[in-house]
């Protein structure tokens, strides 16, 4: 028999928290996100990215990929992508995912896996969804795996952060 990959279990969302699809209009607030330490120390951004930066970065993303982001009432307290391959990489899709220093903890990062991996498995047939994370950051290496995410391999030295090279872990999720 073959084995196969669980279902995502549905999850409510925090009290209080919306998910919706980015917009353009939101480079101000995850800008200033992306400045906050505990948000960048988990992602290869460099501190004070400019406002015109992520504006570019928001415009220019590709109309077929997925990018959501979780709002508290009008704040915009987490952002997460799913970005699909091309040709023979069409089954497989990268993820990225934040949430604001003030929210972490609390659900929102699960609420946007659960909504990515939902539509990934769903609406777009990816088989294969795979990320890279700082191999010292247990918090996001915990949920992904919570999410049916295995180590696929280990990156040495994979970036320079906080004046020293740190290691990533390459996870994947393929869904058989």
């Amino acid at each position: 028999m073959e084995a196969t990959t669980p279902p995502i279990p549905a999850r409510p969302l925090p009290p209080g928290i919306t998910l919706r699809a980015t917009r353009v209009t939101d480079a101000e607030a995850i800008n200033a996100m992306a400045n906050l330490p505990r948000f960048r120390w988990g992602t290869l951004r460099v501190p004070f990215p400019s406002l015109e930066g992520t504006r570019r970065w928001l415009e220019g993303k590709n109309p077929d990929d997925t990018s959501i982001v979780a709002c508290a009432g009008d704040q915009v307290v987490g952002c997460a992508d799913l970005a699909r391959g091309k040709g023979r990489r069409a089954h497989a899709a990268m993820l990225g995912i934040g949430v604001h220093d003030d929210f972490a903890g609390r659900g929102i990062g699960s609420a946007l896996m659960a909504a990515l991996l939902d539509t990934a498995d769903n609406w777009l047939d990816i088989r294969r969804v795979e990320l890279h994370v700082f191999a010292d950051n247990e918090p996001a290496i915990a949920l992904y795996r919570k999410f049916g995410f295995t180590d696929e391999g280990r990156c040495r030295a994979y970036a320079f952060r906080d004046g020293r090279y740190v290691d990533c872990l390459a996870m994947g999720r393929v869904r058989v």
